[in-house]
């Protein structure tokens, strides 16, 4: 057997010493072995004989209805009969380079499989053998590139959507608003409202120093401030002053990353007009505060008095303002040092607290119940911390009246935690967990007390008189039930 492969082939060198005593079934295994689907072709181009190396793919090409006897061309798709003929000639043609064709192969289903076909003419009668080889997985991968590719243009049209979108605002912005380069504070790009306010021209602010934007005397201060945030990611607003007109500004500042880099979003407004803004209702607002009959105080980041009302001078029993600014906060609230260290520890990480219960120490002794509500601000960059104290005290003696002569539920029993004794809470259960079974218990015997004190175990005398302890049942009616 003879087999004729281009001279642009590498071939064996000395295949006759080799391969010359193969029998025809080696020959075969080689072939089936060699592709993913073999065809023995005869010169008319009619199918002879088959060999699949998977029996999945013989299953998906349908072979039940027996290749062998039909032509070639009969097992394509019509786009591919053409190449079945091409593929044929070549192999036909002497001396010609073998090429590899892609046809698809006809299904039951109506599908198609793929397959890559090279034709070789073994023997001098005109039979070709056709190697394939699966294109079904290389098929999918590049569906699912194509796919992929597609999802990856969606989202790049969204993006450049959202960018165009935010770009518009970040120029149209009344705010002026700088991209800060946070390591080596250069600026990468402002606002048209940035450089109005800086007063440069429009190329100017990409690449300048924060030295030429802030005045020399409060540049120290905003380099640390944005050193605070690059470290721990935010900071609270801090003033400073620019350079151009020595004017005062809020700073506030946002650390962002943007294709994999870091950089810090600026924000800056006129100090002008934050403290020009309603300044009436902020005088009221402050009156407001000194007169409410709830305590009110400011202290330090560490928790020392900065200014009190008169509402909580009054609770603590302190004479005069004076006496208490500069004194630690736990002088007079909690009983002990712990609980303000709690609270402040809070305000730090949270920002704020709300219905803190606790008691305030007057100066002659006594205690009173209150419940404090706290918030944290900034203060040119310093921490302070705002209370108010409201006394809870008498309101917690109406709320013990009405326990003794009204059992709660469970939830109304859980917000007394902390207001009242243990002893009161577990008696004040008991009661609670005994009116439940009582009135169970009646529920279930059809309101037969009889039957009722027997199920709980109780004479009938002690029923009756848990009965009236509680106001259950009509004990006017006749007792025999």
């Amino acid at each position: 057997m003879q087999w004729r492969i281009s001279a642009l082939v590498k071939t064996f060198a000395s295949p006759d010493s080799f391969l010359g005593s193969l029998d025809a079934q080696s020959v075969a295994t080689l072939i089936a072995t060699a592709s993913d689907l073999a065809l023995i072709v005869d010169q008319d181009g009619t199918i002879r004989d088959v060999a699949f190396q998977s029996e999945e793919l013989s299953a998906d090409l349908d072979t039940s209805g027996d290749w062998i006897g039909r032509t070639f061309a009969s097992t394509v798709v019509s786009d591919s009969v053409a190449k079945v003929t091409h593929l044929l000639v070549d192999a036909a043609t002497p001396h010609a380079k073998p090429k590899w064709r892609h046809l698809n192969h006809a299904t039951s289903d109506g599908a198609s499989v793929p397959v890559l076909y090279c034709a070789v003419q073994v023997g001098h009668d005109g039979r070709a053998v056709a190697f394939g080889r699966d294109l079904r997985a290389m098929s999918l991968l590049q569906q699912r590139l194509v796919t992929a590719q597609e999802a990856l243009e969606r989202d790049y049209s969204r993006m450049r959507e959202v960018e165009a979108r935010y770009r518009l605002l970040f120029q149209m912005s009344a705010e002026a608003v700088v991209i800060l380069d946070p390591f080596r504070h250069r600026v990468v790009e402002a606002n048209p409202a940035a450089r109005q306010l800086f007063h440069v021209r429009a190329e100017k602010p990409s690449g300048q120093t924060l030295a030429q934007l802030f005045s020399r005397d409060t540049v120290e201060s905003v380099t640390a401030h944005l050193g605070a945030i690059r470290a721990d990611g935010r900071a609270e607003e801090f003033t400073a002053k620019l350079a151009a007109d020595d004017a005062p500004v809020l700073v506030s500042a946002l650390l962002f990353r943007q294709e994999n880099a870091t950089l810090l979003l600026v924000r800056i407004t006129q100090a002008a007009d934050e403290t020009q803004r309603t300044p009436d209702a902020k005088r009221t607002l402050l009156r407001l505060v000194e007169s409410a009959p709830d305590g009110f105080v400011v202290t330090d980041s560490t928790g020392n008095v900065l200014t009190a009302n008169n509402a909580f001078l009054e609770l603590a029993g302190v004479a005069d303002e004076d006496l208490a600014r500069g004194e630690s906060l736990d002088r007079w609230v909690g009983t002990s040092g712990v609980e303000l260290d709690v609270l402040i520890t809070n305000l730090r990480q949270r920002g704020s607290v709300r219905f803190f219960t606790t008691t305030v120490r007057h100066e002659d002794g006594s205690a009173a119940k209150v419940e404090i509500s706290a918030v944290a601000i900034g203060n040119g960059g310093q921490p302070s911390f705002g209370f108010a104290i409201r006394n809870i005290g008498p309101r917690l003696q109406v709320e013990s009246q009405a326990a003794r002569t009204l059992p709660r539920s469970i939830e109304q029993l859980t917000e007394l935690i902390g207001r009242v004794s243990l002893k009161d809470l577990v008696r004040e259960s008991t009661d609670v967990i005994e009116k439940l079974c009582i009135e169970a218990a009646l529920e279930l015997t059809g309101d037969n007390r009889a039957s009722a004190a027997e199920m709980l175990g109780l004479s009938r005398q002690s029923l009756y008189v848990k009965l009236r302890r509680y106001g259950l049942g009509d004990l006017a009616t006749n007792e025999q039930n």
